[in-house]
């Protein structure tokens, strides 16, 4: 009694900020940590565990104590690890890659959002949905599902679609790091052409690595140089999607209006910039790359405890069909560029 009574009298003397936050903040670290060991001792993808584990504690964010800290690490610290992305990307790797190729890049990333809204308009889903399911097929899976979602105006369904989101491209993912490298030896891609296929179509980092470096070195460094590059994308479509949609209001609405700039993008922009310009040392960059992996692993968490498994499930099977569907287009567009481009 009197250690629980000490214990009691410590958090009462804590600064209010840390006191209201630290038990979702730490329940959110430890699922993660959790989440990352099974991803290494499994090879599970992290951010499925992440996202799975997460759901399965959703009662936390319900009421209680960590109510307040799951919320800070399902917006504040998701964008935090966003904004780190930054430090991957600089000029070089636009300038070691080729004109052609990221312009094949750039189209396939645009003619993916516009294929996500037209099929969701024949579908009859949502814009919400079309731009956060074909940005993060287009860019970079997981993390480009989370920024996204920060910028769009919320309705009832916001929370919803992202964990559809991230929990499809996830799975999507792992199984065309599975069969991908299977379909380039089918249709006799090289090295560079096989890692331009892989970087250009798979969705996550993690996923393009391992498929990539399945083949051989050189289509390992070739794919995630690729990936890299549509990474970079990030940032100019996010601001895109800003700027087009925070004006836009409806019924049930909850959010505010989005800022003409996110912080967490100008932040991004910065990192990037610093990066190019050699102002960011290599022991900084790997501590900050580091931080980012960690950052949205506790951002994925929480937002999985912010949401119920019934309410995905809601989602329906056109929703997985439009997502399927971007996935395949983006496929077959970045190898019909490989092929007019003579890579193949």
């Amino acid at each position: 009694m009197m250690n629980t009574a000490a214990a009691t009298q410590r958090l009462n003397g804590m600064p209010t900020a840390f006191a209201t936050y630290w038990p979702g903040v730490a329940v959110t670290a430890a699922v993660a940590l959790a989440a990352q060991f099974l991803s290494d001792h499994y090879g599970a993808p992290a951010m499925l565990m992440a996202l799975l584990l997460g759901i399965a504690f959703n009662f936390l964010s319900e009421e209680g104590r960590c109510v307040a800290g799951v919320d800070l690490c399902a917006k504040k610290v998701l964008r935090i690890g966003v904004a780190l992305l930054g430090m991957r990307i600089s000029v070089d790797l636009l300038i070691g890659l080729g004109a052609g190729t990221i312009l094949l890049l750039v189209s396939a990333i645009a003619a993916t959002i516009v294929f996500g809204l037209i099929a969701a308009r024949l579908l009859g889903r949502g814009w919400r949905l079309a731009l956060i399911t074909s940005g993060s097929v287009a860019i970079c899976g997981a993390s480009a599902a989370m920024a996204i979602a920060a910028v769009l105006p919320k309705n009832e369904f916001s929370e919803r679609n992202l964990i559809f989101t991230v929990l499809s491209v996830t799975v999507l993912s792992t199984l065309a790091m599975i069969g991908y490298p299977m379909i380039a030896e089918a249709i006799g891609l090289d090295a560079r052409a096989t890692g331009i296929f892989f970087g250009g179509t798979i969705h996550d980092v993690a996923q393009v690595v391992g498929a990539g470096f399945s083949v051989s070195p050189e289509a390992g460094e070739a794919a995630t140089l690729v990936k890299l590059i549509r990474v970079t994308m990030l940032a100019p479509v996010v601001l895109v999607f800003s700027l087009a949609t925070r004006n836009v209001g409806s019924v049930g609405e909850t959010g505010k209006r989005p800022p003409l700039l996110p912080g967490f993008v100008i932040a991004f922009l910065i990192l990037a910039a610093a990066n190019s310009f050699g102002l960011v040392p290599e022991a900084a960059s790997k501590v900050g790359m580091e931080a980012s992996r960690w950052a949205l692993l506790a951002g994925i968490v929480a937002v999985g405890m912010k949401t119920s498994l019934r309410r995905v499930l809601d989602v329906g099977g056109d929703a997985v069909a439009l997502i399927v569907a971007e996935t395949i287009f983006i496929g077959l567009f970045i190898l019909a560029g490989i092929y007019y481009l003579g890579h193949a």
